[in-house]
């Protein structure tokens, strides 16, 4: 388990233009670049973004100037389009029990951020220089969908998809993952299913995605964009 002083395990996946480093202990914590330099740039810049999710699961970051790479891999054309698709090796290896509970409760801590940065945002959000993007009630469902559409099937769970306004399935849907992730990772760190995740990599990819959409919308409803 990572202590404050310990350096921050990042995995880099290397696509033809965009790269990501992931900080492999850390959920969620994870940013893209045009190689490798900049997704390492990236990835220190967001240290006080991610701050907050460190706090909220009661444990204390390691000081981001302490970064060890573990594993260099190729991305693809989704790596390109933004999305940290690649499973480092690393994250099929065995994980203890209270390790599964660090990374869930991380996880949860994500959630929490998100609602937080939804709760506090208008329904129009600003939109990019072509007018794209979603507003607030939109990314919400996007990221809801994903969970329950996607990231639940990978760990063979089968979910409805909530409405919207029901914020008592929404929170049943995220517990079910939660359950279904600490559940998976201690009966092994194999895929649940042949076309299922690692556990480790399942949870660094559902905290991506949620905080993503977290900082997307505070960069939005802000007069202008955060650095």
């Amino acid at each position: 388990m990572p202590t404050a002083d310990a350096a921050v395990r990042v995995c880099l996946e290397m696509g033809r233009r965009l790269s990501f480093a992931s900080a492999l202990d850390w959920p969620g914590w994870s940013r893209s670049g045009r190689g490798e330099d900049a997704a390492l740039e990236a990835l220190r810049a967001y240290v006080p973004r991610y701050a907050p999710v460190a706090r909220a699961a009661g444990v204390e970051l390691p000081d981001p100037a302490m970064i060890e790479i573990v594993e260099r891999f190729a991305g693809s054309a989704t790596t390109d389009l933004g999305v940290p698709e690649a499973i480092a090796e690393v994250e099929r290896e065995p994980v203890t029990a209270s390790e599964v509970e660090r990374l869930v409760h991380l996880l949860e801590a994500c959630w929490e951020l998100f609602d937080q940065v939804v709760a506090g945002a208008p329904a129009s959000l600003r939109k990019g220089p072509r007018g794209g993007g979603r507003d607030r009630d939109a990314s919400v469902d996007h990221v809801v969908g994903a969970e329950v559409e996607m990231y639940a099937r990978k760990l063979a769970l089968r979910l409805p998809r909530p409405a919207l306004e029901d914020l008592a399935a929404r929170a049943a849907a995220r517990t079910a993952v939660a359950d279904a992730l600490r559940g998976a990772a201690l009966s092994g760190p194999q895929p649940v299913g042949p076309r299922g995740w690692p556990p480790r990599y399942a949870i660094r990819r559902i905290a991506w995605h949620v905080l993503d959409h977290a900082w997307e919308i505070e960069d939005k409803r802000d007069p202008a964009p955060r650095a």
